[in-house]
């Protein structure tokens, strides 16, 4: 009789690198612009700008493989503070590594996007498509700055260092291991801005025009850090010969007119009849950011007119400043 003998092969399977092959590079950042802002929301509110690209680029699967050995760490640094104006003011501002506030990133101190599960929430790794890391910027409240456009260099330097391939058995087949730097460019536009505060005129009342008294007031000014401008005053609604006029709801008219500081020459708004920031009554120069400049002012009835009918008599007058 003669023996059937059977021989078995075995088969030792492995899963291709291909399946789960997730490779990094380094390359080409994308700008990040926080846009043209006014000084005053520049100083009191803080704003928000991002890259969807700071250097690397990542293609593959691998949000549940990444172990504690794995890492990509970001060292960002900069010969400056922050953004540089064309004065020297700095605005200061922070970064992130997501779209919140709580992966912050120092300068000069590598950060590692594979903790914190920042990866998992990015994306980076997840399918086939390459993707680059974002990082997201928040200005610093209190910067009191001129006009002009405000721009920052950073170098990203990114160091990487995974497994690339996972067999069976999740035995690593291979690692991803490289570095690289790039230049990442952050810009803001500062525009001129000024706060104004504008108290109403009031002439109380009289029963003929000769009875009304001097209004000495004034208008302040809080505009931006070194910016040399200009104030005017528009005719109103209802001028008649050079000069303003109060209209009642029966369509008459109480002329009177707005002088500047103290004396007899009109505030108007073209040409000589504005008045420049070196002119102002309280802090007179340019724009300090912050502080309020004052410009006096007396408002008069004209006595040379015959009293019109008694009622109420109002106008609205623009005050402009131009730059």
């Amino acid at each position: 009789m003669r023996a059937l003998r059977c021989g078995l092969w075995g088969t030792l399977l492995w899963l291709p690198a291909s399946s789960v092959w997730a490779l990094c590079a380094s390359v080409p950042t994308l700008p990040a612009g926080f846009g043209t802002l006014n000084s005053t929301v520049v100083r009191t509110t803080v704003q928000t700008a991002s890259t969807t690209n700071s250097g690397l680029q990542c293609t593959g699967s691998l949000l549940s493989l990444l172990s504690s050995g794995d890492h990509f760490y970001a060292t960002i640094t900069s010969s400056t503070a922050g953004l540089v104006g064309p004065t020297g003011d700095v605005i200061g501002y922070t970064l992130y590594a997501d779209n919140s506030t709580s992966y912050p990133i120092t300068r000069g101190v590598a950060f590692d996007f594979a903790r914190n599960g920042i990866l998992d929430l990015l994306g980076l790794l997840n399918g086939t498509t390459p993707k680059a890391v974002p990082l997201y910027l928040r200005t610093q409240i209190g910067s009191n700055v001129a006009a002009g456009v405000y721009q920052e260099t950073l170098t990203v330097a990114w160091s990487w260092n995974y497994c690339s391939g996972i067999g069976i058995g999740a035995i690593c087949l291979g690692r991803d291991i490289g570095s690289g730097s790039q230049s990442l460019t952050v810009t803001l536009t500062v525009s001129n801005d000024c706060q104004i505060t504008t108290p109403n005129i009031s002439f109380g009342s009289a029963p003929v025009v000769a009875g009304f008294g001097t209004v000495s007031q004034s208008v302040s000014l809080s505009c931006t850090k070194g910016s040399n401008y200009t104030v005017g005053l528009d005719d109103g609604q209802n001028v008649s010969g050079g000069r303003r006029r109060m209209k009642s709801a029966a369509n008459n008219y109480l002329a009177y007119d707005i002088f500047k500081s103290a004396g007899a020459v009109r505030w108007g708004s073209v040409s000589s009849a504005r008045r420049s920031s070196s002119d102002a009554d309280v802090n007179p120069g340019a724009g300090t950011g912050t502080g309020s400049q004052v410009f006096n002012y007396n408002a008069k009835v004209y006595t040379d007119q015959a009293t019109p009918p008694a009622s109420t008599y109002t106008d609205n007058v623009i005050l402009d400043v131009q730059f």
